[in-house]
């Protein structure tokens, strides 16, 4: 159970794909303006990364058997594929006001290198199942924390005088550095209690 609560912990604080490993750093910008876009993208993230985990994790098992490795990526990124299909479908019909909010970002899930990345970490890491799946969940709570954090972040710079030349880009970049750097603390605290 300590090891659960460590691989969840880590995935979220310290090794966070958006503010750690710094994938998935296009919908984190491009998402990120508006609260409630990000926590819906979040959503489907998180929803993607635990699902292609658990399905991808027995297909790799027949491709080692099979000595198929070199397949891994491709097979994964058609499974996920399959999968933000399957999230698209579902949000168009049942919650078209976010569908069309997350508008180009949603079928971008499908190459966001973040969903990828947890589904080959976790076979890198030579997780088991449970623990492949705990991981990707925590990698996904992670992309959700760091999505809410930075959404609140450009919203309050929506009300303040930023000069110029920061405006835009210029000035989003610097605050998802500041924001990033915030989670560099955490990695002595799970050091500390989990080392």
């Amino acid at each position: 159970m300590k090891m659960m609560l460590a691989i969840l912990l880590t995935g979220i604080l310290t090794e966070n794909f958006v503010l750690a490993k710094f994938l998935g750093i296009c919908p984190f910008l491009g998402v990120s303006k508006k609260l409630n876009t990000a926590v819906g993208m979040s959503a489907a993230v998180i929803f993607v990364m635990v699902l292609s985990t658990a399905v991808t994790y027995p297909i790799n098992i027949l491709l080692v058997k099979n000595d198929l490795e070199y397949l891994q990526t491709i097979v994964f990124i058609l499974v996920i594929a399959a999968l933000v299909q399957l999230v698209e479908i579902v949000l168009k019909k049942y919650i078209p006001a976010l569908y069309n909010a997350l508008g180009i970002y949603l079928p971008l899930i499908t190459t966001n290198c973040a969903v990828l990345g947890v589904v080959l970490l976790n076979i890198e890491n030579s997780y088991t199942f449970v623990q492949s799946v705990m991981n990707s969940l925590g990698a996904g709570l992670g992309f959700m924390l760091a999505m809410v954090m930075f959404a609140g972040v450009r919203e309050r710079l929506e009300s303040c005088d930023v000069p110029k030349f920061l405006q835009g880009l210029p000035i989003t970049l610097i605050a998802a550095s500041l924001v990033s750097v915030s989670f560099l603390g955490f990695s002595g605290i799970i050091e500390g209690i989990f080392g």
